[in-house]
């Protein structure tokens, strides 16, 4: 587990060593609606902005303070200057909460690119599919136009399987999770998650891989106890996490958009 937790606990130096050793362009990106597919056929690392949870003395002047701690600790992160190696952000329309964020973000944080992307509202609707089309053409016309690269077929089917790769090994760590005795606990399950989220995804993949030879046969020196599902919108807290498992219980599964939702279905 220590090289997820490594990534988690070193995600601003990662990134900025990416760029160091590849000289492409990092797109922040506020939402899993985002399809990072389009960015990686771009040549643009796409990461996600999350918080440190730790205490913001900073987005209050930016952000309603009623709004979700989430929201205003990502503001919060751009404001003290974290994600300063970022050349654009983006979001694709979500709750009003981060779409603050990503509105002071843009005002207040130096980014040389911006891109809202606008998302149906019912997707029950039989424009929907058109609309999302369309949207997502007119995402792939502003990287082309942002970065000066053609984004072609090839690139995107490229992009899609790198992805969906690390989709399937998820979902195989996922299954591992299902045993009488997991061999991870729901902290660990997270830093997998989430680390993918803010590394380059082939990368990240070769990590499931090693993890995934080596995961069937470990045991943990601790009881499962009660079994345990989180739900929600969003979760990286892994420390959260930690203490619940201290108590007597293991998280099994998820239902939340820095988990299972970023990578149970394929593109």
């Amino acid at each position: 587990m220590k090289p997820f937790q490594d990534l988690i606990a070193n995600r601003h130096s990662y990134v900025r060593d990416w760029k160091s050793r590849t000289g492409g362009k990092v797109l922040g990106y506020f939402c899993t609606y985002v399809p990072e597919e389009v960015a990686y056929a771009g040549g643009v690392l796409p990461v996600r902005v999350l918080g440190s949870h730790e205490p913001d003395n900073v987005a209050e002047r930016h952000i309603y303070s009623m709004y979700c701690p989430f929201s205003r600790d990502c503001l919060a992160q751009g404001l003290r200057g974290r994600y300063d190696y970022l050349d654009g952000i983006a979001i694709a329309h979500s709750c009003i909460h981060v779409r603050q964020a990503f509105s002071s973000w843009r005002l207040h944080v130096p980014v040389e690119y911006d891109y809202y992307m606008f998302m149906p509202a019912k997707p029950q609707s039989p424009a929907a599919q058109v609309l999302l089309t369309r949207e997502v053409q007119a995402f792939k016309e502003s990287l082309e136009g942002w970065t000066g690269r053609a984004i072609n077929r090839g690139s995107l089917e490229e992009a899609i399987e790198a992805v969906n790769t690390g989709r399937r090994l998820m979902r195989q760590v996922y299954e591992l999770r299902k045993a009488e005795r997991p061999p991870l606990t729901g902290a660990e399950a997270m830093e997998m998650a989430v680390s993918g989220q803010m590394m380059d995804r082939r990368e990240h993949n070769a990590l499931l891989q090693q993890a995934l030879v080596e995961l069937p046969g470990r045991v943990l020196p601790r009881e499962t106890g009660l079994r345990l599902m989180i739900v929600g919108s969003e979760d990286d807290d892994t420390e959260m996490l930690r203490l619940i498992e201290s108590l007597g219980a293991t998280i099994v599964i998820d239902d939340h958009c820095t988990g299972s939702r970023d990578f149970w279905n394929l593109v």
